[in-house]
């Protein structure tokens, strides 16, 4: 009995673990983003290729090879839908956390010390003095 109340609450600490409450959110988040570029697919982009191609839906596209049914156009649709959610991942998430990354990036200091031309040692850029062989130094630019 003891061993089953052990058991359950290491579950429960597993389950209010923050990690898999944010594994549960994101999962939630990315169906919902899934939708809507599930939408944009179908109401915006694959009537655009109609446009281009000529057939709205490419489903209906088959070839048969000794009564094997060949769908091809269910690929090419699947296709084009993977290709448009890369794409809106890509340009809606990806890239714009760039931006916000390298914006939030410390920018990239020069270099603090230098060596000493008589010994060799490092010493800080605006040291005139080396604090090791005692070489009267021109403090770096």
């Amino acid at each position: 009995m003891d061993q089953l109340k052990e058991w359950f609450d290491g579950f429960r600490k597993f389950i209010l673990r923050g990690n898999v409450i944010d594994l549960a959110i994101a999962f939630v988040i990315g169906a919902a983003f899934g939708a809507v570029v599930k939408a944009l697919v179908t109401d915006i982009i694959t009537p655009i290729v109609a446009m281009v191609v000529g057939q709205p839906d490419f489903a209906g596209l088959t070839f048969t090879i000794n009564n094997a049914h060949f769908l091809y156009g269910d690929l090419i649709n699947n296709i084009i839908t993977f290709v448009s959610v890369a794409a809106a991942i890509y340009f809606i998430v990806v890239k714009p956390m760039e931006v916000v990354e390298s914006r939030r990036a410390k920018p990239a200091e020069g270099p603090t010390t230098h060596p000493c031309p008589e010994c060799l040692s490092d010493i800080p850029t605006k040291a005139t003095r080396c604090a090791f062989c005692t070489a009267a130094v021109t403090p770096a630019a």
